[in-house]
């Protein structure tokens, strides 16, 4: 039974959530920057305060229980807040200053990072930024958890306690093996995917869903063939080898075609495409910083030259 004048100590709240969100008391503890024991000590004082068990450890996993499930948000809550007036305190809470845990999808990552980061850099010499690579739904699941602050992710995300800042807009574009018959042709209409074999990226990826959604806004059931890739960048290859085509995002051009070996062709109009944005938790009271921060990623990369990409 839970001590109503018990008072959680914020050690234990961040061994709680790191254990929660590594799964690993090892790793947990390296993330925090503490000793296995000393994470273990704090997470036990926490569940005897609490009355409650929050994780089960076996030989081979560790897993939170019901309760720890439960009171996990709640956790993740109560560190940011601490977080927020620690930074306060300390006078280090001025805009755009300070370490940022980015999260990007893969389909957008490789191609603007290298210009965004040097801007960011140039612009921003107290920022830090820190990248984070993974699919839509783990990001979102990282950001509910406070492992991220911010992720760049194709809209509209439609997530729960989310704010989505629009950025820019990017056309899709058609890539084809070397030679292709509709190779350089401006207008291909969207239908003619019914006539070709299309390779689609591995599920999770929203990529994937995009494609398919082109395809029945177009009315046509697309020939998708056995072969499927776990980056655009094999995607590509497969492509160039002959296997296929598959569509990619006008940022990723200038980079899967640096090689001569890929051949593209543009939709006609209304071209299809997608909108990419920064997604932040609703409760982190950075809005005003995080426009601001996202107003300018955009003006990098729309004036990055990669073609058909417009500020949102």
């Amino acid at each position: 039974m839970t001590d109503q004048s018990y008072q959680p100590t914020i050690a234990g709240l961040k061994a709680f959530a790191a254990i929660a969100d590594k799964r690993h008391f090892g790793l947990a503890a390296e993330g925090l920057g503490v000793s296995q024991p000393s994470l273990s000590q704090a997470l036990a004082a926490l569940e005897t305060g609490l009355g409650l068990r929050l994780v089960e450890r076996s030989t081979r996993r560790v897993f939170l229980t019901s309760e720890g499930e439960a009171l996990l948000s709640r956790a993740a809550a109560a560190i940011e807040a601490v977080d927020m007036f620690t930074a306060a305190a300390v006078g280090v809470a001025q805009p755009l200053s300070g370490t940022l845990r980015l999260g990007l999808i893969p389909t957008v990552a490789p191609y603007v990072l290298p210009s965004m980061l040097r801007d960011l850099a140039a612009k921003l010499p107290e920022l830090a930024v820190r990248v984070v690579e993974d699919q839509t739904s783990r990001l979102l699941d990282a950001l509910r958890h406070n492992s991220i602050d911010a992720a760049m992710i194709a809209l509209p995300a439609d997530a729960p306690g989310m704010i989505e800042i629009p950025m820019y807009d990017e056309d899709f574009v058609l890539a084809l093996p070397p030679g292709h018959t509709l190779a350089g042709r401006s207008r291909v209409d969207p239908a003619a995917l019914a006539d070709l074999p299309l390779l689609l990226l591995d599920e999770g990826h929203c990529l994937r869903d995009q494609a398919l959604e082109v395809c029945r806004l177009a009315g046509v059931r697309p020939d998708v063939g056995p072969t499927r890739a776990a980056s655009l960048a094999t995607a590509v290859q497969c492509v160039e080898g002959g296997l296929g085509v598959t569509l990619i995002p006008q940022t990723a051009v200038h980079t899967e075609t640096a090689r001569g070996a890929l051949a593209i062709a543009r939709f006609g109009r209304p071209r299809p495409g997608r909108r990419i944005g920064l997604v932040m938790r609703a409760t982190s009271g950075r809005e005003d910083e995080y426009r601001q921060l996202a107003a300018m990623i955009a003006g990098t990369i729309t004036g990055a030259g990669l073609g058909a990409v417009k500020s949102a």
